[in-house]
């Protein structure tokens, strides 16, 4: 008897330092951007903003980690956390927000009173 078990995937899709995405990216899995990406991202696991990266667009998720600059809304599920290099310009929606001294935010923060299940952006 066989038996099928679906799994979520492992691996983390990376956009490395030096390289530019003109474009949107949809993705099942998580995302690690060290490179530059002008579109919109939509990811239903994590994505991490490095400290070179750049996103110029709207990124939806389950959670998400800015180490470097994100220009446009982001919307996350969970946990959004801005690290001390962070610099974030447009408006955030999240269920939980976690800012170190020294990130930069200019935008609205609005906070969700129950912890979604997915993001309430695209679907």
């Amino acid at each position: 008897m066989s038996k099928s078990v679906s799994q979520a995937p492992t691996a983390v899709n990376t956009i490395c330092e030096g390289t530019s995405i003109v474009g949107d990216i949809t993705t099942n899995g998580e995302i690690r951007i060290d490179g530059k990406l002008e579109g919109n991202l939509d990811a239903k696991g994590k994505v991490v903003v490095g400290p070179t990266g750049g996103v110029k667009g709207q990124i939806v998720c389950k959670n998400c980690d800015v180490q470097g600059s994100v220009e446009g809304k982001i919307e996350v599920g969970q946990l959004l956390s801005l690290k001390a290099s962070s610099r974030v310009t447009g408006d955030i929606i999240t269920h939980q927000l976690g800012i170190e001294p020294g990130a930069k935010l200019n935008g609205n923060c609005k906070m969700n009173g129950q912890s979604p299940i997915e993001p309430q952006g695209k679907k």
